[in-house]
């Protein structure tokens, strides 16, 4: 009995004072506050997914809205299987002459809970994945109601992996836009400039809507619109402040900003629509805030509060006049306005943020630094080139292997059946 008292004892005695020791080990360099609100901030970012899914579903035409949905909601599962494959590692690895990573994190290779900053590398692998699945769910609203699910499948494959990972490392994992000093904290030039240009040329190539110009195709739901709205503006204090990686004095004025420029850009759109118009719009007030958010997220770490609501005030009315006349006059069926929101709101915030900016050494042209306004628009200008030539390629490629386009009788009868065998409403 005294042996096995004094076994127990020992056993005891190890695990109070050799296992802390192991635990210690594991998480040293590893801040808990912060992996805390980086958790957290991810977890934002996914909710942002299913409301672009709500917003674009509400936008659509009934006989379109499950289709639309399917459209965000698969980039959860095609996405997140290629990131983990090999889209972190082309993203994030090593460096290949400043253009894109290796394949040295393939199957997350190494990449284990050893700290990245004060985070788990693990974690910084799905924070960004999050980033990835977003990003081409919102090419999809230039293209809805006409593209062929299959189609869409393919083409959302090659774009992540030959548009989306080579900017992504060009802007944040160590390439050439990174090393030239332009400044990107949330993904102006990676999230929104890419996408937005992209949808352009995917509405171009797709073509017109059946009936576009000729037959009302106003939203079905607007509180779908509405309720997809209010989860993107939650979950984008997520993808703004939880790209500060830490919770601390950085993270909260990312998050003042992005109030402050948002509620602008709601109150622009909205003031614009209503002296055109006569009256306001719940749909406009909507975009206004969506505008808001994407013009604000390349600027909301480098400028003041003032400057934010200066991006805000003009993103929301250069994105309605994108929307409601540039649209109009040149025709192109953006069925739910991707290039007039994320492209063109998304141009402004990275060029405001040469203007605007007061990071030390990188200060905008209003505070003194001309040459911050030059990088800016280089790095625009660099990823309206590669996108656009690089979506376009895609769309030729992916035509060529199956059909872009549905037939005129299922777009008539709509995608939801002809795509899905499902309705989203019983009556």
């Amino acid at each position: 009995m005294k042996k096995r008292l004094a076994l127990i004892t020992l056993i005891s005695l190890i695990m109070i004072f050799i296992f802390p020791m192991f635990a210690w080990a594991a998480e040293e360099g590893i801040d808990t506050g912060d992996t805390a609100w980086v958790i957290i901030s991810t977890a934002l970012v996914f909710l942002m997914i299913p409301g672009i899914a709500l917003f674009y579903g509400g936008m659509v035409r009934q006989k379109n809205v499950l289709n639309t949905m399917m459209m965000s909601f698969i980039c959860l599962g095609v996405v997140t299987i290629l990131w983990l494959v090999y889209g972190y590692s082309l993203a994030f690895g090593p460096d290949i002459s400043k253009f894109i990573g290796d394949l040295s994190y393939f199957g997350l290779k190494g990449v284990g809970l050893e700290p990245t900053g004060t985070i788990p590398h693990q974690l910084f692998v799905v924070f960004q994945m999050m980033f990835a699945v977003l990003t081409p769910a919102l090419i999809t609203g230039a293209i809805v109601e006409r593209m062929r699910f299959p189609a869409f499948l393919l083409f959302l494959v090659l774009w992540t992996t030959l548009v989306y990972d080579p900017i992504c490392h060009w802007v944040w994992g160590g390439g050439w836009l990174m090393e030239l000093g332009a400044l990107d904290f949330a993904g102006g030039t990676v999230v929104h400039i890419s996408s937005g240009i992209s949808a352009l040329v995917a509405a171009l190539v797709l073509g017109r809507r059946k009936g576009y110009g000729t037959e009302r195709m106003v939203p079905h739901n607007i509180p779908y619109v509405v309720l997809g709205a209010a989860l993107l503006w939650f979950g984008w204090f997520g993808f703004n402040s939880g790209s500060a990686l830490a919770a601390n004095g950085l993270a909260a004025s990312v998050f003042i900003n992005t109030q402050l420029a948002t509620g602008a850009a709601l109150m622009s759109w909205v003031m614009a629509e209503w002296l055109r118009h006569g009256k306001p719009t719940m749909l406009g007030a909507a975009s206004g805030a969506i505008a808001g958010l994407v013009a604000i997220t390349p600027a909301c770490a480098f400028v003041t509060p003032m400057g934010s609501l200066a991006i805000g005030l003009v993103a929301g009315i250069l994105c309605y006049f994108t929307v409601s006349y540039v649209k109009v006059k040149m025709g192109y069926d953006d069925s739910l306005d991707v290039f007039g929101i994320h492209g063109v709101g998304g141009m402004w915030g990275a060029l405001a943020t040469g203007l605007f900016s007061v990071a030390e050494g990188a200060e905008g042209l209003f505070y003194g630094n001309a040459a911050q306004l030059g990088i800016q628009a280089v790095s625009v200008a660099a990823t309206i080139v590669f996108a656009s030539v690089a979506t376009f390629v895609i769309l030729k490629v992916v035509g060529a292997i199956t059909r872009l386009r549905v037939d005129d009788e299922a777009e008539i009868l709509g995608l939801d059946v002809n795509e899905h065998s499902e309705r989203a409403y019983s009556v």
